[in-house]
This record gives C-alpha cells, sequence and structure tokens, in this order.
C-alpha cells in the first residue's frame, strides 16, 4: 500500500492556534521564560511574519510551532491536532505531516543531488519509490529547477540551494511552509529571489509563517506579529499592500 499524508481539509478553521502559551527553562534553581503566554490564530493561506531581537523568544516560538518543542502550559494547535504536550516521536510524526522547513542554512545533504533532497520527506513518510520521484520533480519544476534535477548542491547558487529546500518543504503539502530566517545566509540577489518564490507560494494559497530579525524581510508578509520578552507587542499588524 502506497502511503499518503493527509492535507489539510478544513479550510475555515485555525492552522495554527496557539492559547496562552508559556514555555519556561530550568537551569539548575534559576527559572526562565521564554513565552509569557502568547496567543495567536493563523488561518489557512496567510503569509505572517514574526519578528524579533535576539532573546525575545522568536526562536523558541518557533521551535513550538516548529513541533521541535512542547509548550510548559498552555495550549498548541496544529492542523485540528493538538501537539502540545506530545512526546518525541507524536512530534515527529506531526512536522513530517504537517510542516515543510525552510532554514536559514539550507540543511541539504552533499551526497544526494536536488531531487533526492527533496523526496527525503516522502522517504521517511514511506511513499513508494515512483511515487515520491515524481513528486518531488513536480516540486522543484514548481520553484523553477526542473533542469537542476541531477545537480548537487555543491553545483548550485546559494539561491537555488534556498529553492531546492523550498521544494523539499513543499512535497509533502503541508498545512504550514515554516520559514526560519531564510534570507540570512543570502546576497542581496538571492535574497529577492527566494522572497519572492515565497510571495508567489502565499499567492498560490499556500500558509506561510516566517521568523526573522530583519523589518524589510517581514514587510513582504501580509500580517506581523512583533515578540519582545516572550510576549507579543499588541495585535497582528496587518501590512497594506
Amino acid at each position: 500500500m502506497t502511503a499518503t499524508i493527509s492535507p489539510l481539509h478544513d479550510l475555515t478553521a485555525p492552522v495554527i492556534e496557539l492559547s496562552g502559551a508559556r514555555k519556561t527553562y530550568h537551569t539548575g534553581d534559576i527559572e526562565f521564560e521564554a513565552l509569557r503566554g502568547i496567543d495567536c490564530r493563523i488561518f489557512p493561506g496567510e503569509y505572517v511574519a514574526i519578528v524579533g531581537p535576539s532573546g525575545s523568544g522568536k526562536s523558541t516560538l518557533m521551535n513550538i510551532l516548529g513541533c521541535l518543542d512542547v509548550l510548559t502550559s498552555g495550549s498548541y494547535i496544529l492542523a485540528g491536532e493538538d501537539v502540545s504536550h506530545m512526546d518525541e516521536d507524536a512530534l515527529a510524526s506531526a512536522r513530517n505531516r504537517r510542516i515543510g522547513f525552510v532554514f536559514q542554512q539550507f540543511h541539504l545533504l552533499s551526497s544526494l543531488t536536488a531531487l533526492g533532497n527533496v523526496e527525503l520527506p516522502l522517504v521517511y513518510a514511506g511513499v513508494a519509490p515512483a511515487e515520491r520521484r515524481e513528486r518531488a520533480m513536480r516540486a522543484l519544476t514548481r520553484v523553477g529547477l526542473g533542469d537542476k534535477s541531477r545537480n548537487h548542491p555543491g553545483q548550485l547558487s546559494g539561491g537555488q540551494q534556498q529553492r531546492v529546500a523550498i521544494a523539499r518543504a513543499l512535497v509533502t503539502e503541508p498545512a504550514i511552509v515554516l520559514a526560519d530566517e531564510p534570507t540570512g545566509n543570502l546576497d542581496s540577489h538571492s535574497t529577492r529571489d527566494v522572497l519572492g518564490m515565497l510571495d508567489e507560494l502565499h499567492a498560490e494559497g499556500s500558509t506561510i509563517v516566517l521568523i526573522t530579525h530583519e523589518a524589510d524581510v517581514a514587510a513582504r508578509a501580509s500580517t506581523v506579529y512583533n515578540v519582545t520578552d516572550g510576549q507579543f507587542v499588541g495585535a497582528g499588524t496587518e501590512i497594506a499592500k
């Protein structure tokens, strides 16, 4: 039987819903509250930026949203699934089914071609080889790299490598694309290229959550949340286009 990854069906419900989200870290007798009661609802098709300087709590929030960590208290509903206090195995499953990651460092395997890198999430999901190759090729074509499928990361520019990472994020048809400082290692030309790609994906209906410390990058989103001391400063600000 061919494995499938279920898409998000209910387009009227939030794809992300945080309620009273708190995260506390303990080091010996020292307690540090990184998130201090965040509430947030993001709906399918939105393009949201979460902005804050180093130490603001945005990285902790990214780890929570990406199912890389769990809350100390509060709740997190991702595509209708309560992931607030899952164990590591359940979190890994939720990540692979619901989230497409785009990282600052690309995280491509140098030993694999562009096609092989894009296939990886489908390998982990147990998708049959013929189907995963077809879907991976479709994702690469979608980001304009269909002719680079046999190239290895070392044969691609930084902007092209990030496009491969975006294709890998899209191949599972995730509930959200979570982009963590996706332009942090790119020159100005590649930055415009990657941000343009995210704009196109949003226009096509993808739900995008962008984590950044750069206000000009955040301005590409439709809604911006500013994080300070583990809290949102005011409600999400809609950006006029």
